[in-house]
């Protein structure tokens, strides 16, 4: 599940919610004095998207594209455990996958590379796979059945010297044959997987697959070869910026824009950088942010309910001082969600409201409230941090000599902080002490979030019109095989029936599994969703195709500045 959607969406998140967690859902609270009076915006996905939906014939050919990133990729293959959903977006410009998705979340099959994916058996499961005999890597080399069979055997698990973010899916594939030719895959699975659609977004080639050294190194500072429209053109470190070029080897609609540059900055320089035209496009949210950028010459708000969500994730790890899940859920119950849903997204969607389920959005099918064991309850948390031995000795609750101070950490932004003094005030209410720290863009997950150097933990997950596969990724828990399980939190119980959802293949009873799976991940005090992204976007009023795109997919040949 994480940063903007279009095919970063499909590549990673339509599977399998994006396996990398995003730090740039910002909710910002500050003031700036503007008078505009924007509108306001449903909270519901599902329905629409707002791109500025041009022919390709009103699109200028050429221009660059100026985007940024909140901190420089740790991988470029969007598939490492260092890789975050900044990184799947950029690579959405440059990487295959198997499907594309509407503003309904209804898929298709991405003709640019499959001219068909299909189930053509249910016993055992095997899907077939035909690649568009035009699809080359940029390096001129065909795209083959061996990429997939490479990519899956990467990413099955089976050897932890892989170090993959997720193995949802390819852990059930027994094995990928040739089918009529080596245009064709063949992936037959040892066991059921519901969202088989999910698997291969984004398909990397088999030199970066194919050894533990080539996954983990090969893509490292920059993709090995590309096979979208466009691919890495130059990276510049020291600057922190990234320009990908058209693909000589493109054999698609030619795109329209030249160039699309990123640039690592600082979340809070993002507004003024579009307000002196230095940037295109900017996640905007919190009501003075809104009408900052409502007001601004030249920019454009966009608006469709994005399938990101901020959260809340506790470290339940051996020793931790939240390891108890009993402790987990009474801290919850201190915790006003609401108060900060209205906090920081008033004025900016009709109805604020925090998010009550870890897989579902709110307008999606599947969606229920899932949250009543942690619903907030103050008197009743401060009861059962009493009942836990956690007593009050002055101002914070002391239990074996130890304090019930827990410390919270996030990326180093105003908006982030701010969400989080919310929750300090509530939990020193209760006699918990909320200590706020703040860590760069850089480094965040590799050196603080991975290790486990966190009490309670802030950023972001990304969903998907596929979201099963995030409950294997994130809530299943094996101690030898984290994955995206920040918190080393789980039980038996759980990864059981986390195990029937994935095998379900009626969509309907996976659904109502999932959501069984949801309340038991609420009851084990694992995190608290806060609140689903606005989705609000400040974009260069003249860009189209771009923006907002809901549960939508970019086609990126299509994006570009009208004439």
């Amino acid at each position: 599940m994480n940063p903007t959607t279009g095919k970063t969406d499909t590549i990673r998140a339509i599977g399998i919610r994006c396996a990398a967690p995003a730090v740039a859902l910002a909710l910002i609270l500050t003031g700036c004095g503007s008078d505009g009076d924007p509108q306001t915006s449903s909270s519901t996905i599902g329905a629409v998207n707002d791109i500025n939906p041009k022919d390709a014939s009103e699109i200028r050919d050429g221009g660059n594209l100026r985007l940024t990133l909140t901190s420089f990729p740790a991988s470029f293959n969007a598939h490492h455990v260092d890789s975050d959903g900044e990184l799947s977006d950029l690579v959405a410009w440059a990487m295959p996958g198997t499907v594309t998705s509407n503003a309904a979340g209804e898929l298709s099959v991405d003709r640019n590379y499959f001219t068909d994916v299909q189930l053509t058996s249910t016993n055992p499961q095997q899907i077939t796979y035909t690649i568009n005999p035009k699809a080359v890597w940029s390096d001129g080399s065909p795209i083959t059945w061996e990429d997939l069979k490479t990519q899956a055997n990467a990413l099955s698990g089976r050897n932890p010297e892989f170090l993959v973010s997720a193995t949802q899916g390819y852990s059930r594939v027994d094995k990928v044959e040739r089918g009529v030719d080596d245009r064709q895959a063949v992936v037959t699975f040892g066991k059921h997987y519901a969202e088989w659609q999910g698997l291969f977004n984004p398909l990397y080639p088999k030199a970066s697959m194919e050894t533990p050294q080539a996954f983990n190194d090969v893509d490292r500072n920059s993709l090995l070869v590309s096979s979208g429209p466009f691919m890495v053109t130059s990276i510049d470190k020291a600057q922190q910026r990234i320009v990908l070029g058209r693909n000589p080897k493109w054999w698609g609609d030619t795109p329209k824009l030249d160039t699309v540059t990123y640039s690592v900055l600082d979340y809070s320089a993002r507004i003024n950088a579009l307000q002196n035209n230095e940037l295109d496009f900017a996640t905007v949210s919190g009501i003075d942010e809104v009408k900052t950028a409502t007001n601004a010459p030249g920019i454009k708000v966009r608006r469709a309910p994005g399938v990101r969500f901020s959260h809340f994730t506790f470290n339940g790890a051996p020793g931790s001082i939240l390891e108890d899940p009993k402790l987990r859920v009474a801290i919850s119950k201190a915790i006003d969600r609401q108060g900060i849903a209205t906090a920081t997204q008033n004025g900016v969607v009709e109805n604020p409201k925090p998010l009550n389920n870890h897989i579902f959005m709110e307008g999606q099918k599947g969606y229920q409230d899932n949250a009543a064991a942690v619903a907030y309850n103050p008197e009743q948390a401060a009861k059962e941090l009493d009942e836990l031995g956690w007593k009050l000795n002055g101002d914070v609750r002391e239990k074996d000599g130890r304090k019930l101070e827990i410390r919270d950490v996030m990326y180093q932004q105003d908006s982030w902080v701010q969400m989080a003094q919310i929750a300090q005030q509530n939990l020193a209410k209760v006699g918990v002490k909320l200590t706020i720290q703040t860590v760069p863009g850089n480094g965040l997950f590799t050196n603080v979030v991975d290790p486990g150097n966190f009490d309670i933990v802030q950023f972001t997950w990304s969903g998907g019109t596929l979201p099963l596969g995030a409950l294997p990724q994130i809530y299943a828990y094996d101690p030898a095989l984290p994955q995206s399980n920040k918190g080393k939190i789980g039980t038996p119980e759980l990864n059981a029936l986390i195990e029937e959802v994935i095998s379900e293949l009626d969509p309907q009873k996976a659904i109502e599994l999932a959501n069984k799976a949801d309340r038991m991940i609420f009851e084990e005090g694992f995190s608290l969703p806060i609140v689903q992204s606005a989705g609000a976007v400040a974009v260069r009023d003249n860009l189209a195709n771009f923006g907002a795109p809901g549960l939508a997919s970019y086609d990126y040949t299509k994006v570009g500045f009208v004439k």
